[in-house]
């Protein structure tokens, strides 16, 4: 892991992790009203009973934030994981009625602005991800 990763990691690690704990125990009113949004961008977690879906969304906060925390774990697939992860609460975003500024497709409504701000974790994970695809030592300018 580069050094350069360490703070976007620990930040979004710590963040997810955290929300994933709190998640644990959620009372059944709170998963409905989750799933519900959620339903919004990915139809099929309906399939799902809301005790299930509160399960499986906190397991894979748990999951994804010790993976970000985890040093062996490679930028690459911790940034992959990110990014998938950021993009599917940006759909939720922008697929949930009022969630936008009227006339707008993006600029997000006062509801909106709590959900929104999580396109920050797109950028942390799209930054992970071409991190651990680049090379550790530059190739430009190197003498031999």
């Amino acid at each position: 892991m580069k050094l350069s990763n360490v703070p976007l990691r620990l930040a979004t690690g710590a963040f997810i992790l955290n929300s994933g704990l709190n998640k644990r125990n959620l009372p059944p009113e709170a998963a409905e009203g989750m799933q519900g949004m959620a339903a919004n961008a990915i139809p099929q977690v309906n399939n799902l009973s809301p005790q299930a879906f509160g399960k499986a969304l906190s397991t894979g906060e748990i999951a994804l934030g010790a993976a970000l925390l985890t040093p062996f774990v490679s930028s690459k697939l911790a940034g992959a994981a990110l990014t998938g992860f950021g993009s599917g609460l940006v759909a939720m975003y922008l697929k949930t009625p009022g969630m936008t500024a009227e006339g707008s497709a993006f600029r997000p409504s006062q509801d909106g602005t709590a959900i929104a701000k999580d396109i920050w974790l797109v950028g942390a994970g799209l930054s992970l991800l071409i991190s651990g695809l680049t090379p550790k030592r530059p190739i430009i300018g190197k003498v031999r």
